[in-house]
């Protein structure tokens, strides 16, 4: 089973327009989805897709509409009972497929919901293949809670998983985290560089910069790093061995989600007992897929290209 925490989880709100977004000018949709979202509950969704146990954790109101939308896709959840809604996060893009997202700062959790959702992250561990601790920290919870909560699991020999950014990625990037899901900016929020730079030259066929940064940060965490590189592909660092891989030819139609359907094919796979250059396959695999549809959809194993992506492993580099 894989375990998908998700403390700040929100209701996607998608708009896709005929022509390219105008600021300030009156455009027509010509689509639109409301889907439950979160990056824990987009993973978990990609997981139940593919006919694995997953199970998301959040908090939410009773009766808020998230945990409808939930109900509909039938994803097993648990949930901390809150006092307010959970925000909603506005996505708007443009034919070509570049997106606009415009996201909500969250629900206020209070001291009694931190203990609350802590307790049943205890509660559940020992059920879990993986626990993914994924997405931002809504207000109220310190930047350290992602850190808190993987010191703790991993003390227990969990297996956890981080996808973050911002002041908790800084504070979880230690020993004890089994896997970090940086993309190019975060990796060089942590380690030094210029995440534009770094994906660009990925574009080209030029993965030196992001193999070095991920390297880094792979011996700073003693864990593996997930790097996502947008249309470049994806770097797959584990001590001092990398491996990149290419995407597949797609017509994207919405990026958002696909970093998290990234994190849950490499988890896929983990599940399965493939080899490093099997598991990065499939998380680009799944990104892509992603990538090709509308909204936050959850692609599923018959969406997968796995044949056009292409796995190569990476000289050593020796600057690290």
């Amino acid at each position: 089973m894989i375990l998908t925490i998700t403390v700040n989880p929100s209701i996607d709100r998608t708009v896709e327009l005929a022509e390219p977004l105008e600021p300030g000018a009156v455009q027509r949709a010509t689509a639109s989805r409301v889907e439950a979202g979160g990056k824990g509950v987009n993973v978990a969704r990609v997981v139940a897709s593919a006919g694995n146990d997953a199970l998301a954790v959040l908090p939410a109101r009773q009766t808020d509409a998230l945990l409808r939308l939930l109900d509909d896709v039938s994803l097993p959840y648990r949930c901390i009972d809150i006092h307010q809604d959970v925000r909603s996060n506005i996505t708007i893009v443009d034919p070509d497929g570049t997106t606009t997202k415009i996201n909500a700062a969250g629900a206020e959790l209070d001291t009694a919901t931190d203990t609350a959702l802590t307790d049943l992250i205890d509660q559940l561990a020992p059920d879990a293949h993986w626990i993914a601790l994924c997405g931002s920290l809504p207000p109220g919870l310190p930047d350290d809670w992602y850190a808190r909560i993987a010191e703790r699991l991993a003390a227990r020999g969990a297996n956890v998983a981080v996808d973050t950014s911002g002041a908790p990625l800084k504070a979880v990037a230690r020993p004890g985290i089994g896997l970090l899901k940086p993309n190019a900016d975060e990796l060089a929020e942590l380690v030094g560089g210029s995440g534009p730079e770094i994906e660009s030259l990925a574009a080209t066929g030029d993965f030196t910069s992001a193999s070095i940064a991920a390297q880094t940060l792979a011996a700073r965490t003693g864990g593996a790093v997930l790097t996502t590189l947008g249309a470049a592909g994806a770097l797959l660092t584990i001590g001092p061995r990398t491996w990149s891989a290419t995407t597949p030819p797609i017509t994207p139609r919405s990026t958002v989600g696909a970093g998290d359907a990234s994190l849950a094919g490499y988890l896929l796979a983990d599940l399965d007992g493939e080899t490093p250059p099997e598991r990065l396959r499939r998380a680009v695999a799944y990104g892509s897929a992603a990538a090709a549809l509308p909204g936050t959809q959850p692609p599923s194993p018959t969406h997968l290209d796995l044949t056009n992506v292409h796995v190569t492993e990476l000289p050593l580099s020796t600057t690290v």
